[in-house]
């Protein structure tokens, strides 16, 4: 199944530096590993914005819930999910 999700982030101005660059490398390193196993297929920046949006092929609603949750930015990011179909009028 496919998903358009969009994820603004809004971490805390009193975060921690530390703490705040390393969320920020485990989240890069779990949204990696999820583009290599083919589940994260595209992942674009909101110019302007500390936000993306992504689109996901997945089993279904409950693995795309499992892997948000397992976000190590999801405690601090805002999320909008769309579920996807094939438009009848797409060349591809």
């Amino acid at each position: 199944m496919l998903f358009a999700v969009r994820m603004t982030v809004a971490l805390p101005s009193d975060l921690d530096p530390e703490a705040k660059a390393s969320v920020v490398a485990a989240e890069r390193e779990y949204a990696q590993r999820l583009q290599h196993t083919g589940e994260w297929l595209h992942l674009w920046r909101c110019v302007g914005q500390y936000s993306n949006l992504s689109i996901f092929d997945v089993s279904g609603n409950d693995r795309l819930n499992e892997i948000l949750w397992g976000l190590p930015l999801f405690p601090y990011m805002d999320i909008t999910v769309t579920p996807l179909a094939r438009h009848p009028s797409a060349v591809r």
